[in-house]
């Protein structure tokens, strides 16, 4: 089994723009919508982080809100992490990125008490190769997009809302580029342009 493993954050409790169209007082009756303003908010509300386990083969997320981003907390996570995963599983190849905390000395413990664990660490540079990236901006629209926290605990019922919703609605995830607008090519056999 592949799991993604990775942080979001700093997130702090602020206002997160949206693109919601907000209808100005009308002086004219088919005035055109406006678009939302936002305001200057510098959100010291608290802060903290989001950790986060993605399973790419069934799209099946965990996450877990955290204050810090320390050792103990990864490891904390990590142990969170091994007892969402069934234990029939043999074997769990864990893909991390080189960040400091996910090669503590810790963490090779907790993978020496857990022989299941495998990690592998993604080159530098190559954030795109971890496939819980494309997730965080996902899970950014369903749980921050357009909204205002006043609390860190805010924020993480949030997260834990939208990571809910989308495991009742997952779906297996794809590396690579979606076509999104262009049609599905026909297959067969070519035609040759008819000559008037």
């Amino acid at each position: 089994m592949t799991v993604c493993l990775d942080q979001l954050g700093p997130e702090s409790a602020k206002s997160f723009p949206g693109q919601q169209l907000v209808r100005a007082v009308p002086t004219v009756a088919d005035q055109p919508a406006e678009r939302a303003t936002q305001e200057i908010d510098y959100g010291r509300r608290g802060k903290g982080y989001i950790f986060g386990a993605f399973q790419p083969a069934t799209g099946e997320a965990f996450t877990a809100p955290y204050r810090g981003r320390t050792i103990a907390n990864w490891v904390d996570f990590l142990a969170q992490v091994e007892a969402w995963i069934p234990p029939g599983i043999e074997r769990v190849h864990a893909i991390v990125d080189n960040l400091n905390v996910h090669r503590a000395t810790d963490v090779l413990l907790f993978s020496l008490a857990h022989p299941r664990w495998e990690f592998v660490f993604q080159p530098t540079y190559a954030a795109y190769l971890n496939l819980i990236e494309p997730w965080w901006k996902i899970l950014r629209s369903l749980a921050l997009k357009g909204r205002r926290f006043e609390t860190w605990d805010q924020i993480a019922t949030a997260v834990a809302d939208a990571t809910a919703y989308w495991n009742a609605h997952r779906h297996p995830f794809v590396w690579g580029r979606r076509r999104r607008h262009k049609p599905r090519r026909q297959t067969g056999a070519a035609r040759l342009p008819t000559v008037a």
